[in-house]
Order: structure tokens, then sequence, then C-alpha cells
């Protein structure tokens, strides 16, 4: 059959020619699991794809039962293979979604001592582009959608409750955005610093003092962005957001000093 061609062509394991130093240390079952994800990528496998079974697996790798089942766990845990029972079951190729993907990697920099000043560098950069990019090619109904985000709030916040929604509800108006990027790279990271910039918001209790300014500022900047986006207008759409990436900048960093002297004083 042409499918046991292609697994007699898997090659075997062997980490002093394909991986680090470090994988002679890595238990079989990794190495393994690894081996599969290759073997997956250079057939360009896709979503759905039926993998080899259990005894297919341990013939060629000649590895225990054992060895198989737990290199299969490891990518199922990940996301990368998908495990059915019954009549036509059997492992197939997983897809991990974009959520996933961010929590994963959201528990990675929750033990790093990740700064407002990290996020945007990497936000000064992105965010203009991205919307360059954009302008004129957003559909109406995008472009609807950004604009009742920017709208949401008409008033500024009289508690802290609402100072907190207020946050959310702008950076879900940047994660709208990144999710139109042609480029996946570029909003997937744009998505992703929303998702930390919404999490360090909520946990260090940014949003505890009400801040008009910012309110004001941040609001303004939507409505001239989506104009600029409708308009076709990509320098004046990257201009408005650098000057927005700034401001926040500088005012989310006042509002982190203002809310730990509060903290310190109680």
């Amino acid at each position: 059959m042409k499918r046991d061609t292609e697994l007699n062509r898997l090659p075997l394991a062997d980490p002093k020619m394909t991986d680090a130093p470090r994988a002679q240390k890595r238990s079989r079952p990794v190495r393994v699991a690894d081996q599969i994800k290759r073997w997956v990528v250079e057939r360009d496998l896709r979503k759905g794809a039926k993998l080899p079974n259990e005894a297919e697996m341990i013939t060629q790798f000649g590895v225990s039962k054992g060895t198989v089942r737990e290199a299969m766990r490891i990518l199922e845990a990940q996301g990368l293979i998908v495990t059915k029972t019954g009549p036509g079951g059997g492992s197939f190729v997983g897809e991990v979604s974009k959520d996933r993907a961010m929590s994963l990697l959201g528990n990675y920099f929750y033990f790093k001592d990740l700064s407002l000043s990290d996020i945007y560098q990497i936000r000064k950069v992105l965010e203009p582009e991205l919307v360059a990019d954009l302008a004129g090619h957003l559909s109406q109904a995008e472009l609807a959608e950004l604009r009742e985000l920017a709208h949401q709030h008409p008033e500024p916040a009289r508690s802290p409750e609402e100072e907190k929604q207020q946050h959310i509800t702008s950076l879900q108006f940047h994660a709208r955005l990144a999710d139109a990027a042609e480029n996946e790279l570029m909003g997937f990271v744009i998505a992703f610093m929303a998702r930390i910039l919404t999490d360090l918001t909520v946990y260090r209790r940014l949003y505890a003092a009400p801040n008009k300014a910012m309110w004001e500022r941040g609001r303004n900047h939507q409505i001239e962005l989506v104009e600029a986006l409708e308009r076709g207008d990509g320098a004046g759409a990257r201009k408005i957001m650098r000057s927005h990436m700034e401001g926040a900048e500088t005012m989310m960093h006042a509002q982190e000093m203002r809310i730990t002297r509060e903290f310190m004083s109680e």
C-alpha cells in the first residue's frame, strides 16, 4: 500500500544528527513524538489526515507499545493529533486553534516579568504597519464592527468596573484589527499582545482609578482611525496608530505608578 511505502521511508530518531545536543537527554517518547511530527510536516498532511496505526509505528520505530502510546499522548496534549474510537477511528492530524496557542504561550510568559515597556516596544512597531496595510481593504462589516467598538463607551467611566470594561473594549478593537491581518504571523503577535495587556490590566488593577484623559484620547484615536481605514488612507492610519501607541504607553505607565502608590498607602 502507498501509505506503508511512505511509512517505511520515515527516518528513525537520531538526536546526534537532527536535534540539539540536549536532545540526547530527552526521553524516547518525546523523540518519537518529534519524528512523527516531522513526518506529518514533510508530507504536508492537513487537518483530518489519518496517521499510521499503532502496530505500524511500533514496527517502524522499533520501540514498545508503551513508548508509541506515550508519544501519541504528547502530541494529543499539544493539540497536534486527535484520537477517535469506534468504527473508522484512529489517530488523525489535528489543528491547534489560535486561542489554544495563545493560552499555551501565555502560560510561558506568565512566569516572565513582562513589563508594559516590553509590550509597547512591539506594539509601536507592528500596529502602525498593520493599519497601513489594512487601509482600503476592510469590508463594510469589519468597518462597522470597529466603529461600534470605538463608539461603545460615549462617556468616561464612573467606577473602576466601568473603567475595566472600557480598557477591555479598547483592546478588543485592536484584536479585531489583528484578525483582519493578511500577514497571519503579524496578526497573531498583535492579538497576543492585546490579550497579554488585557491580563495585565486586570491582575495589576490598572483600571482601579478611572482616567478620563486616557478614555478621551483613546476613543478619539479609534474613531479617527476607522475613518482613515474606510477612505483608504494608509499613511494617515499609520500616523494615528503611532500617536495612539505612544500616548497609550505613557498613560499606562502613569496609571501603573498611580495604582502602585495607592496600594502602598493602604
